[in-house]
């Protein structure tokens, strides 16, 4: 009698724990499937992200940036913004790693940290790029959203990080004229504009709406955003000029430890200051009207220490002019220090100041120090916070009212424009990347004085520790630069111009316009998709399978 009973519990089902596996089993082997089906999809996005960075300097290629964004453009259309948010961290890290390898000088894993975190804004791009696809006039949406994704970048987290945008791509290219009307925004949304109107006619050479026509009027569409700066009017004029000369005095040893022995970096920058003075006296060089240096010239305080002061005294008097000294000088307190440019004069000797607004976290100040440091050791490094400025950097210097702008600080839109508002008739950037030297670091630093100089419609002056220094007129060009690891010194007669372009004028204006507009249109494709749900109707043609490159119905 037990035998029947065990043959009826056999033919009932299957054992108690075959439901458990076979489930599992399933699961598991289709999100093994979608895997090995979105592998084309990820390899793509990693291309264009490595092409991307090639975009940049020291590479150049700029207009790989049109080709990236069209491609990410083709990659999350149609797409859902899981998928678009997964394509766009594909994307965006190696895109980052190519752009900041200059940061394995401080450590690999700051560098891949750093591009992960700045990555998961281009995922979160990604996401966007997708829901927006499914809009009417989706390339427009999909520019403002670059703007967004460099909004978001530029303030957050910490004060953000703007290295990456489009526009410092495009510095010297047909795009960079707009800057003059939008600043850097406006250079970006072009470039994203171009790139997505391309990936619009390539949709429409293919697919159940094939049609030449609007693939044509696209293409010409690409073609006019690309053109359209050369209708924008680069202000130039001067109304007087300066003449200058810009300091390099080299360090002894390129890297972590760039300084050396104490005040060799600041003999350095003193016995070239002497030595154009014994110049000017022998009467093979004109005297300028004002003498500038780099960041960190003096790696001692002047203030504090006697001989530094004196030294630096000794050289401002030797040549004669106004000097723009920069130094790191004793904070508040004993826990922090001031990154300064110091107007020297070498009758009185130090006046007016400009103390870096925007300090570095983890290079210039460690966020909370007390729980990562015993973590990471190496923090240990930073002795002490930088403390930030409060006002900008417009100071006289000799006959020139200056915008003085330190290092990173070129990346910062409203930085730099705060300047030239309040009065700079010149811009000066004070850096010292003797860390990142030959990495790229100052090719990239170099290339976004560049763009600051059209969007303001000022001459930029840059005086580097070791390089790269140069002289950059209102109009963007290189009127002449140095090499990175050599003592230089340049001579140069700059304008002066008081004119203000309209970017100046406009301010934030235009980066929060398009920036909201795109946050709106993500909103909206969001709400249509709800609605869609809710009314039981599929989606709108989402391509099947894992290929990107099936067109959907534009």
């Amino acid at each position: 009698m037990a035998l029947p009973v065990t043959q009826e519990r056999s033919a009932s089902g299957p054992a108690p724990e075959e439901p458990a596996s076979a489930p599992a089993a399933g699961r598991g082997a289709r999100a093994l499937a979608k895997v090995r089906a979105g592998l084309p999809r990820t390899g793509l996005a990693v291309l264009l992200g490595l092409l991307l960075g090639a975009a940049f300097p020291p590479y150049d290629l700029w207009p790989l940036s049109i080709v990236a964004v069209a491609g990410l453009s083709l990659l999350t259309r149609g797409r859902t913004a899981r998928q678009g948010a997964w394509t766009g961290f594909a994307f965006g890290l190696p895109f980052f790693v190519l752009l900041l390898k200059w940061l394995t000088v401080i450590g690999t894993d700051a560098m891949i940290g750093l591009s992960v975190v700045e990555a998961l804004f281009v995922a979160a791009l990604g996401a966007g790029l997708a829901v927006t696809s499914r809009l009417p006039g989706w390339p427009l949406w999909t520019a403002c959203l670059w703007v967004t994704q460099e909004w978001a970048r530029d303030r957050l987290p910490l004060g953000g990080f703007p290295w990456g945008r489009l526009a410092f791509a495009n510095t010297a290219t047909p795009f960079t004229p707009l800057a003059a009307l939008g600043g850097a925004p406006l250079v970006t949304f072009a470039v994203a504009l171009c790139g997505a109107l391309l990936a619009w006619a390539a949709l429409r050479l293919r697919g159940p709406l094939r049609s030449p026509r609007a693939a044509a009027l696209a293409a010409l569409g690409a073609v006019a955003a690309v053109l359209a700066g050369y209708a924008v009017p680069v202000p130039t004029a001067a109304d007087d000029t300066l003449k200058v000369a810009i300091i390099q005095g080299n360090v002894p040893n390129p890297g972590m430890d760039f300084l050396g022995r104490p005040m060799q970096v600041l003999n350095n920058h003193a016995e070239a200051t002497e030595k154009l003075a014994a110049d000017i006296a022998a009467g093979r060089r004109e005297r300028p009207d004002v003498v500038i240096w780099p960041e960190n010239a003096s790696d001692l305080d002047p203030f504090s220490d006697p001989l530094a002061y004196r030294r630096i005294d000794q050289a401002v008097k030797a040549v004669g002019v106004p000097t723009l000294i920069g130094t790191l000088v004793d904070g508040p307190d004993s826990q922090h220090v001031q990154n300064e440019g110091i107007v020297w004069d070498p009758k009185t000797g130090p006046g007016a100041s400009y103390t870096k607004q925007h300090p570095v976290p983890f290079g210039e100040y460690v966020p909370f120090r007390a729980e990562l440091s015993k973590i990471i050791t190496r923090l240990d490094r930073v002795a002490r916070d930088f403390w930030p400025g409060t006002s900008t950097g417009v100071m006289q210097l000799g006959p020139a009212r200056i915008g003085d702008v330190i290092c990173f600080e070129v990346a910062y839109d409203e930085i730099v424009r705060d300047t030239v508002n309040q009065g700079a008739r010149v811009l000066v950037v004070q850096t010292n990347n003797a860390t990142y030297a030959l990495s790229g670091q100052p090719d990239q630093q170099l290339a976004m004085s560049r763009l600051r100089a059209v969007e303001h419609g000022r001459a930029v002056l840059i005086a580097a520790t070791s390089g790269i220094s140069g002289v950059i007129a209102p109009d963007g060009s290189v009127v002449t630069r140095t090499d990175e690891l050599t003592a230089a010194e340049i001579a140069a007669t700059v304008p002066l111009r008081d004119g203000r372009t309209v970017a100046d004028r406009l301010g934030a204006v235009p980066e929060w316009t398009l920036a909201v507009a795109g946050l709106l249109a993500c909103g909206a494709a969001a709400g249509a998709g709800l609605r869609r749900r809710r009314a039981g109707r599929p989606g709108d043609g989402t391509p099947a399978g894992d290929d990107a490159l099936n067109p959907v119905v534009p």
